[in-house]
C-alpha cells in the first residue's frame, strides 16, 4: 500500500508492506554458490534451507521517502523497517539461513554534473540488536554510492558507480567468529563500468557491464547485442562471466554458472 503526500517544501511517499518480500537470491536451486559455513559449494542437490519471516502484519515493512528539488539537484531522505532482503543470519538450533531485523537511514542527491547527470547516496544499516556479538547476524553498516552518467561520444553512454560498504564494530565482529570461519573485510569496494552503444537509427544496442570489487580481487561481465527487427519482433544474444582467484569471495564463487545465450523476443 502506498500513500503519497504533497507540500510546498517536500514530497512524501510511504509504502507499507503487511507481508515481508524477500529479494530474489540464489539457493542453489538454479544457481550454485559457495558456502562459508561448510567451505563447500552448494547446489541443486543440497540447496540452501531457510526461514523467511511469514506472517501478516507481524513481519510487515515500512518505507518511507522525503524529497525535492534544489535548484536541478533532487535531494531525498529515506526510512526502512523490516528485515534484511535476502539471508544474511542463520538460526543457531537447526542451522537454517534467516533474515534479521534490520532498519535504515539514507541519503541521496541527484543533479546534472560535467556535461552528464551524476548522483551520491549515503545510508546507515541498523542490524537486528546484538548484531556486533553474534557471527550468526550481520554487522550494522555504513554504505556510500556514488556514479556519473553522461554521454561520451555520438549514440555512446558511459556510467560509471563506486560503492563502499564498511563493517561497523569490526574487532567485536572478528572477536565473534567462530574458529576457522573466513572473516569479511572491514570495508567492501566495488566499481561498475557500462558502456552502451546504439546504430542503425537506434535499432541495434550495443551494451558491456562490467563489475570489479578490488576488496575481493573478483568480478562479474555481462555483455549484450540486441538489436529490433520490427516493433513486434526483437532478437539478441549475451553472456554472463564471473571471475577471481577466490572460491568463496561474492562474485568469484558462480565461475562455475558462466554462460552464453541467445533470445527472440516478440510482443504480442
Amino acid at each position: 500500500m502506498k500513500t503519497s503526500f504533497f507540500f510546498d517544501a517536500l514530497n512524501i511517499d510511504v509504502v507499507y508492506t503487511p507481508k515481508f518480500g524477500a529479494d530474489r537470491f540464489v539457493d542453489g536451486r538454479r544457481v550454485s554458490f559457495y558456502d562459508r559455513t561448510t567451505n563447500e559449494f552448494r547446489g541443486r542437490g543440497d540447496p540452501l534451507l531457510f526461514d523467511r519471516p511469514n506472517d501478516w502484519f507481524d513481519d510487515d515493512e515500512i518505507a518511507a521517502r522525503a524529497y525535492r528539488s534544489i535548484g536541478a539537484v533532487e535531494a531525498a531522505v529515506y526510512y526502512y523497517n523490516g528485515f534484511w532482503k535476502s539471508p544474511a543470519g542463520q538460526n543457531a538450533l537447526d542451522g537454517r539461513a534467516s533474515f534479521p531485523k534490520l532498519s535504515v537511514y539514507g541519503v541521496s542527491f541527484r543533479g546534472p554534473l560535467a556535461g552528464g547527470i551524476a548522483w551520491i547516496e549515503a545510508g546507515y544499516y541498523d542490524s537486528a540488536d546484538g548484531a556486533a556479538l553474534d557471527p550468526l547476524i550481520p554487522n550494522s553498516e555504513l554504505r556510500f554510492l556514488a556514479g556519473l552518467e553522461k554521454e561520451i561520444a555520438t549514440e555512446l553512454t558511459a556510467s560509471i558507480q563506486y560503492n563502499l560498504e564498511r563493517k561497523l564494530d569490526y574487532d567485536g565482529y572478528l572477536n565473534a567468529l567462530p574458529p576457522g570461519a573466513l572473516p569479511d573485510d572491514h570495508d567492501k569496494h566495488l566499481v561498475t563500468l557500462r558502456l552502451t552503444k546504439l546504430a542503425l537509427r537506434q535499432n541495434l544496442e550495443l551494451s558491456v557491464f562490467n563489475f570489479y570489487a578490488p576488496s575481493d580481487k573478483d568480478g562479474y561481465l555481462r555483455f549484450n547485442t540486441s538489436y529490433k527487427v520490427s516493433d513486434e519482433l526483437r532478437v539478441e544474444a549475451g553472456g554472463n562471466f564471473f571471475y577471481g582467484s577466490q572460491a568463496h569471495t561474492f562474485l568469484s564463487q558462480f565461475q562455475n554458472n558462466n554462460n552464453i545465450y541467445i533470445a527472440i523476443r516478440r510482443n504480442i
